[in-house]
């Protein structure tokens, strides 16, 4: 069962914060991410809610590193059949970035199919297909082969020229730019990662930052842009969906930044 969610307005002084950094962001009004209350925050979040900023970012980091289930990349296929299932076509997935629903079985490499995408780019800190980082369902999804080789590894930004069939997605020579339905999606599955791996695992500590052409380094940008993209695009029936799939199924760990938008803007 989906977590119940209730929402109020945060205070007036974040909310001006928020829009502030929407000003930045011409294709997207950003309004205050509402706060939420899930049936989750007196059992799953109890030890972080109430809190702030590094020691938010700590307490959701032990939270959603214990007790979970690793699956290998190949295992990843059959679960993104589950997890990004269409639902108004039980055979289709849905694919990121372009909104594409496509047939299960046409996973694979060629023109048509469609995919494994990790939009922490697996190159920004060289964790490459490991299981972990490279195997973690928050940040995997089902996308177009074409689109997702012109999104290569590049760090998220605005702006570009339109992306073949890609939905309204748009690309430059520094950043990719997804549809404005996938912006927040993209934005809470980047900071889920920054949570997640912190460096105390054998990987590397990703983290967001306020650049382009980051290449192998483990930051992945921009940090504003990202913001303002949760804040417009608040979580869909899908990805709520899609988070408790994958904490009921899969890695019996949740994605906070989908059941709690607002503690994006409560630690950045």
């Amino acid at each position: 069962m989906l977590a119940t969610r209730i929402r109020r307005w945060k205070s007036v002084a974040l909310g001006t914060a928020t829009v502030l950094v929407g000003l930045t962001v011409p294709a997207l009004t950003a309004t205050p991410a509402a706060a939420t209350t899930t049936a989750y925050d007196s059992t799953y979040y109890k030890n972080a809610v109430g809190k702030t900023g590094t020691s938010l970012k700590s307490s959701l980091h032990t939270i959603i590193s214990t007790g979970v289930s690793k699956i290998s990349y190949s295992a990843v296929w059959d679960a993104l059949k589950v997890t990004d299932q269409d639902p108004n076509n039980s055979s289709n997935v849905l694919l990121l970035y372009s909104g594409v629903s496509r047939s299960k079985s046409l996973n694979g490499g060629d023109v048509g199919d469609w995919n494994r995408e990790h939009t922490w780019a697996k190159s920004h800190g060289d964790f490459g297909e490991v299981t972990g980082p490279g195997t973690d369902l928050h940040h995997l999804r089902a996308c177009d082969v074409q689109v997702n080789s012109t999104r290569g590894n590049l760090d998220f930004d605005n702006g570009g020229s339109a992306v073949a069939s890609g939905g309204g997605s748009k690309v430059d020579s520094d950043s990719f730019e997804p549809r404005d339905a996938d912006k927040g999606d993209v934005a809470r599955m980047i900071l889920y990662m920054a949570v997640r791996y912190d460096g105390g695992d054998g990987f590397a500590d990703l983290e967001p930052n306020e650049k382009v052409n980051n290449g192998s380094n483990p930051y992945m940008g921009k940090l504003s842009v990202l913001k303002a993209w949760n804040e417009a695009d608040p979580p869909s029936a899908f990805e709520e969906k899609r988070n408790q799939v994958i904490y009921d199924t899969y890695q019996h760990n949740r994605n906070p930044f989908v059941d709690h938008p607002e503690w994006v803007e409560a630690i950045w």
